[in-house]
């Protein structure tokens, strides 16, 4: 059991237990850990950790979500940036939505798979919890979708929702063997992502 420093106040310790939490179930997954585990790696009683949160499964659900805004604001750092440049073309802010999945996967290391790979969706409202990072990095990507390019709602919806697949393929693959670059990697994504939306938007403006 690890020692509680002292002085640590609860806000801290709820901190604390969420980052252990996190790295626990992204290495072993949901079923294989314990508030046991989770209790004795934190230097907790169990009535304690239990007073924090109610259930492991309630405690599972804040990791999700606090890793889930993180990769929020990742993509809404990464896309105010892009925006913002004046000089900036469709290429750009393409490249920097995928760039920020793969910034937000060299931060978060294994504990990414907890949105992208999670072993607890089948109940219903778990699942939506895990998908919710996606969603809304899917409605900010839309939003930009729409200024850029003039696509319908529902036309820019279906295309955001892509990006998102693409860009979270490309981030996960540093957990695979590559002799590909991270930087190459973002480079040659963002350029056949933008090659086939702009291609898509044209045949539209013709039709």
């Amino acid at each position: 059991m690890v020692p509680r420093p002292p002085g640590m106040s609860h806000d801290d310790r709820h901190l604390q237990v969420l980052a252990l939490a996190e790295e626990l179930f992204a290495r072993d997954g949901f079923h294989h850990v314990s508030m046991d585990d989770i209790a004795e790696q934190a230097g907790v009683s169990k009535p304690v950790l239990y007073r924090h949160f109610p259930s492991k499964l309630d405690l599972y659900l804040a990791v999700v979500d606090r890793r889930g805004d993180a990769l929020v604001a990742a993509v809404d750092a990464e896309l105010a940036r892009a925006e913002a440049d004046a000089s900036a073309g469709g290429q750009e802010i393409i490249r920097a939505i995928i760039a920020a999945f793969v910034q937000f996967v060299e931060q978060a290391g294994q504990t990414s798979s907890l949105i992208f790979e999670s072993d607890v969706t089948r109940d219903a409202e778990v699942k939506d919890r895990v998908e919710s990072a996606s969603h809304r990095t899917a409605e900010a990507i839309c939003r930009s979708l729409r200024a850029l390019t003039g696509l319908s709602q529902h036309e820019a919806d279906l295309l955001a929702e892509v990006l998102v697949a693409m860009a979270q393929v490309t981030a996960t693959s540093r957990f695979r063997p590559t002799v590909i670059g991270t930087d190459e990697a973002v480079d040659l994504v963002a350029r056949l992502a933008w090659g086939g939306l702009r291609s898509v938007v044209t045949e539209l403006a013709e039709d």
